[in-house]
């Protein structure tokens, strides 16, 4: 089993920028599939993005704007999210390929 702690939400603009953050508290070297989740109130959560070794693959709504990444030296994975849009407000999650989840990281972009 492995303890996932994200950090990085907060409050952006429309058009802005955040980079969240998924770190592990064992090396995830060996973790071969790592992903990022969301779910906004009253909807299911949905599956964002994943890095699969280093290739990665992205929701529709998320392509072009946010970009999965690990560093397996710092057992952490990063979501780079740009043009964030107001219906990108959720709480994000990381998920790894033998089922660990994260509490979670509030995202919230609003004028």
């Amino acid at each position: 089993q492995v303890q996932l702690v994200e950090s990085g939400g907060g409050l952006v603009q429309p058009g802005g920028s955040l980079r969240l953050s998924c770190a592990a508290s064992r090396n995830i070297f060996r973790i071969y599939r790592m992903d990022w989740y969301r779910q906004a109130p009253g909807k299911q959560r949905e599956l964002v993005a994943q890095i699969i070794s280093h290739t990665t693959n992205y929701a529709d709504s998320v392509k072009g704007r946010f970009t999965i990444s690990r560093d397996n030296a710092k057992n952490t994975v990063y979501l780079q999210m740009n043009s964030l849009k107001s219906d990108d407000t959720a709480v994000y999650y990381c998920h790894t390929a033998g089922g660990d989840w994260g509490q979670g990281t509030q995202v919230t972009v609003s004028s």
